[in-house]
């Protein structure tokens, strides 16, 4: 019998804990080995801190991050929360008490518009922001004059080269986030918000039009094919289309879509393989789990009706996979406008509004195909 899934928790919530831990260690004089906060899912969780030290005015600690099984970047990272107290003077009564909450080390930078925060703004996202000014105030409630927090992850530089952080935007660092505090094992939110990030971006950087991506070699093929293919009618010079209208969206075609319905992208392109534009045709929202068997007898099905060549169909009926069909084949023109052609259909349905076009990638780094 198959255990269940552990949940985990948020960088945002880990953050809050820690700041929490050093507040309360300012409050005590004494160290504190675990603090209990509130969550924005509407549950509380227990937080063991590390590393705990303090003075009469500053105080710091770590949480680790546990994101239970879910295969998270920054699971078993440091959250590091430094805080420091600046009492109001006494001739000040009017002065302003605030929270000053601020990245250090690993945290990164919003260079691009479009995100959750400005551009220059540590990458620390507005609930995650909120749940570190609750813990703080719940910490510190009769403390007047400034708190100073600072969120740091020491490895965070090292483990954002695993994300897709720099594409977005957000330079130096990993971002703080999450908008429960509660991490979903095996879930698709980190992509989905991923996907809906990205095009935020290439929106609020002015792109006409984006290029989905099932995988990066997709991608790259795509980008070669279209900055070749692209120049400036008056200098002949290629145009080379900006990084941020590239988004990768995985296997998350139906969403990716449905995301670009939103956001006034109706005529995206879609770079993939002939292996992921079946599963895409075949009508699959998530071309990761789909029965490949199901596919290929399905495409037999259609090559029969379309009427292709002997040559073609005689490559489908005993072939193991989609990749074997489309090399046997010579990346036959019919074969792939065939299943570009159910591809649009069925993205229709998962998007009604949208007309995208395909660019189907060989295996050698080139578009073989592009749909009408």
């Amino acid at each position: 019998m198959n255990k269940p899934l552990r949940h985990g928790y948020t960088t945002g919530a880990c953050a809050a804990a820690a700041a929490k831990g050093a507040a309360l260690m300012l409050v005590r004089r004494a160290e504190v080995a675990e603090v209990t906060i509130g969550l924005p899912a509407g549950v509380s969780a227990t937080f063991p801190l590390h590393g705990q030290h303090f003075t009469d005015h500053e105080a710091a600690c770590f949480v680790v991050k546990d994101a239970g099984d879910d295969p998270d970047v920054t699971n078993g990272a440091e959250l590091h929360a430094r805080v420091a107290l600046i009492p109001r003077l006494p001739q000040h009564t009017n002065g302003n008490d605030e929270i000053v909450i601020e990245g250090g080390v690993g945290i990164g930078r919003a260079t691009k518009p479009g995100l959750a925060v400005g551009p220059g703004e540590w990458a620390i996202n507005p609930v995650p922001r909120r749940m570190v000014e609750q813990a703080v105030r719940d910490a510190l409630p009769g403390f007047t004059g400034t708190i100073h927090v600072t969120i740091s992850i020491p490895d965070g530089e090292l483990r954002a080269q695993r994300t897709l952080n720099a594409r977005l935007g957000i330079m130096g660092g990993l971002s703080i986030l999450g908008t429960t505090g509660i991490v979903r094992p095996l879930s698709a939110k980190a992509w989905t918000d991923t996907i809906d990030t990205a095009l935020d971006v290439a929106r609020a950087c002015g792109c006409k039009n984006v290029v989905l991506s099932t995988g990066r070699t997709s991608e790259m093929a795509a980008q070669r094919h279209l900055n070749h293919a692209a120049t400036d009618a008056a200098t002949g010079e290629p145009i080379l289309l900006p990084d941020e209208a590239f988004i990768m969206m995985g296997d998350y075609v139906a969403y990716a879509l449905q995301s670009c319905a939103q956001r006034g992208y109706d005529h995206p392109l879609v770079a993939c393989q002939f292996a992921k534009l079946l599963k895409i045709a075949c009508g699959h929202e998530n071309t990761h789990a789909a029965a490949s068997e199901l596919d290929l007898s399905t495409l037999l099905g259609w090559a029969g009706e379309a009427g292709l060549s002997k040559a073609v169909t005689a490559t489908i009926a005993p072939a193991n996979s989609a990749r074997e069909i489309v090399i046997a084949s010579n990346f036959d023109p019919a074969l792939l406008e065939l299943v570009c052609d159910h591809a649009m259909t069925a993205a229709q349905r998962h998007a009604p509004s949208l007309t995208p076009r395909f660019l189907v990638a060989d295996y050698n780094g080139a578009i073989a195909f592009h749909g009408p």
